[in-house]
């Protein structure tokens, strides 16, 4: 299954930036407008409209138009992992998983990840994919990395930005 993968040092705690990433309110703050972003319905696990926190079991309802181009495309994320889901790991890392269970993809698992580094933290989004259209989705793979580079690369410039004094 192909993947894209995009590292970026942060200037801020690990504390910090896990806590932007783990809300809704990170997601939109992210997300390039070009992406046309759209989120109608955040749900906690026990069915909480609009949770303070994205928690193992949080469902996102969202669509996209990129570049305002071709129909809407809908979307629905599911948190599938969260560690911690309380106290910090020991070897000062964090990540939560998230999951398409109905969207454009076949497959679509994006790892965001973080380790502490001092006062400062690595950002790791891995992504495993698949594209749609069966054999000839799968050899257009690889290319799909060109159009996760950009937005990658503006959502983690964005993270930055955020947290430099």
């Amino acid at each position: 299954m192909p993947t894209y993968r995009r590292t970026t040092r942060v200037p801020a705690p690990l504390d910090e930036v896990w806590a932007f990433h783990s809300t809704i309110d990170g997601l939109r703050e992210l997300t390039p407008a070009w992406m046309n972003l759209q989120i109608p319905e955040v749900r906690g696990p026990d069915g909480a409209v609009d949770p303070e926190t994205l928690v193992e079991g949080s469902r996102i309802e969202m669509s996209m138009r990129p570049f305002g181009v071709g129909p809407r495309q809908r979307w629905t994320s599911v948190i599938t992992e969260r560690v911690p889901d309380g106290e910090r790991q020991p070897d000062g890392r964090a990540q939560f998983v998230d999951e398409m269970s109905g969207g454009p993809f076949r497959t679509w698992e994006h790892t965001h990840a973080f380790y502490a580094d001092g006062e400062e933290t690595l950002l790791v989004d891995t992504v495993a994919y698949r594209l749609p259209l069966g054999p000839l989705g799968d050899a257009a793979g690889p290319f799909a990395k060109v159009g996760f580079e950009g937005m990658f690369r503006d959502r983690h410039r964005r993270t930055v930005d955020r947290f430099e004094s």
